[in-house]
């Protein structure tokens, strides 16, 4: 049996973007919905973060996801297993309160998972772990020694893995925990990545600049093979531009419509050429456009990683680089749950 995994697709980002809810739409009914029609899912697994804001959620956003997500689903008749994630539940000790289980009761197809749980679908058994607390943690670690599930599905926070492109998570719980397992699929971080038997599944589209040119998508998995096969998103939100000095003439500005820009110069000496450049991509009707330039940087430097550094990268290099008499692993740690807490609030 196939069964379709997605995760942390967060609805209501950005605060209930228009931009952002247009462009994770294009990506459920031009690629999630058909390929699900192709390969006869009748089972969703979602691992978690299904809504954004922990703290609230807004209607137009709420509306939306059972417009456009959830009641498509149901009319096609499919059963949706779903973990409770850290953006899903409102306390951080305990996800008793949590957004899918209190929003989500209208669908008898969905089914909320707050505590772990051994699960049957099809002919097998798989071990779901939800968002890990300090309520549930003595539970949970307790099932995961004590089940003979061959795989496990949650939303974990492991040390070691990638969270995204730039930043490697130096926290967490120790993969080892997982060794018992044949698999282990996992939301929370947003890039894709696997280690041994442990692979997180990346969530379906760009969210932040250091996603860009970071794959996206979603994932068929077969029950009786234990294969998982990735369905790209081909879609983009984010785009880098550099300039060198061309000619405006030759930018194609028509696939930056709706788009987040960044303009990266890195050789301006006509500047009426570059403004010419600039006009164009906002007639074009870009979303958003920023503009870098620094010409201390030479060619043969690593231009591009100093250039496009994410927040959370910068705030840690000068962490780093810091002369301070203290433990930096465990500034760069508050750092990181600071930051993380701040962009739910954007």
């Amino acid at each position: 049996m196939k069964v379709a995994i997605i995760t942390d697709t967060h609805y209501g980002a950005r605060k209930n973007s228009k931009l952002f809810h247009d462009y994770f739409l294009k990506f459920y009914n031009d690629i999630f919905f058909p390929t699900i029609d192709k390969e006869g899912i009748s089972t969703i697994l979602h691992l978690g973060d299904a809504f954004d804001n922990r703290t609230g959620i807004n209607f137009a956003a709420l509306s939306w996801a059972k417009n456009n997500i959830f009641d498509p689903i149901k009319e096609r008749g499919i059963d949706v297993h779903l973990i409770v994630g850290n953006h899903d539940s409102y306390y951080k000790n305990t996800n008793d309160v949590n957004a899918v289980d209190l929003l989500l009761r209208e669908y008898d197809n969905v089914n909320v998972y707050s505590e772990a749980t051994e699960i049957l679908v099809d002919k097998l058994k798989i071990l779901f772990v939800p968002w890990i607390n300090s309520e549930n943690e003595k539970n949970t670690l307790k099932l995961i020694e004590s089940t003979d599930c061959k795989v496990s599905m949650g939303h974990l926070e492991l040390s070691g893995f990638a969270a995204n492109k730039q930043v490697v998570m130096d926290h967490g719980y120790d993969r080892k925990l997982f060794e018992k397992f044949e698999k282990v699929f996992s939301g929370h971080y947003h890039t894709r990545s696997t280690d041994g038997r442990i692979t997180y599944l990346g969530n379906p589209y760009e969210m932040f600049w250091n996603d860009v040119e970071d794959p996206r998508g979603f994932h068929i998995f077969d029950t009786d093979t234990l294969e998982l096969t990735t369905i790209d998103n081909p879609y983009r939100l984010f785009y880098k531009l550099y300039y060198n000095d061309e000619p405006a003439s030759l930018l194609d500005s028509r696939p930056y419509k709706d788009k987040i820009v960044k303009v990266i110069v890195r050789n301006k000496p006509r500047p009426k050429e570059f403004e010419k450049v600039i006009d164009k991509l906002y007639s074009a009707g870009v979303a958003d456009l920023k503009i870098i330039e620094n010409f201390g940087i030479h060619e043969n430097e690593e231009f591009e990683a100093f250039e496009t550094e994410d927040t959370l990268s910068i705030l840690n290099r000068y962490i780093e680089e810091s002369e301070i008499d203290l433990d930096k692993s465990k500034i760069q740690c508050i750092m990181r749950q600071t930051y993380q807490e701040a962009c739910e609030m954007i």
